[in-house]
């Protein structure tokens, strides 16, 4: 097995605290990902923002694969990293950053490692991580065009 790093790209009209807000509502994901369910495991009754160390699950709509991921650093409205805390990639590490464009908008940097690989699947995480980036920029557009 080896390692892989894989990083992906997109621009989106939105501002950074927008694209940052999509990120972090898990309602949202299922709009935008592959995904058909994201919680935030916070204890029953309270209501608070997401915060470092906080976990989340995600379950996959295809084949109902799950995961565990640690919040690890949240710099709002610029970054937001996790890493995997169980499920079938425990070595994966991911970083979303997020820069104001030049022209306007936000550049958005999907960046994810993981520790242990099979090369067959690198190509497949390298499109889905690209998948994944432009229909987080799409949906962050679309929030914008909706509040027009």
């Amino acid at each position: 097995m080896s390692s892989l790093a894989v990083t992906a790209s997109s621009h989106s009209s939105a501002s950074a605290a927008i694209v940052y807000a999509a990120l972090l509502n898990a309602e949202s994901w299922p709009l935008w990902s592959a995904y058909a369910d994201v919680e935030w495991d916070v204890p029953a009754g309270v209501d608070r923002p997401a915060r470092v160390d906080d976990l989340r699950t995600i379950r996959s709509r295809i084949g109902r694969m799950c995961c565990r991921e640690r919040v690890v650093e949240m710099v709002p409205g610029r970054r937001f990293s996790y890493e995997q805390a169980a499920g079938l990639f425990t070595s994966h590490r991911g970083s979303v950053d997020l820069t104001r464009a030049p022209h306007g908008g936000t550049d958005i940097t999907w960046s994810a490692t993981y520790r242990h690989t099979l090369s067959l699947l690198d190509m497949l995480r390298s499109r889905r991580l690209q998948v994944w980036v432009h229909d987080l920029a799409s949906y962050a557009n679309s929030t914008v065009s909706r509040k027009s």
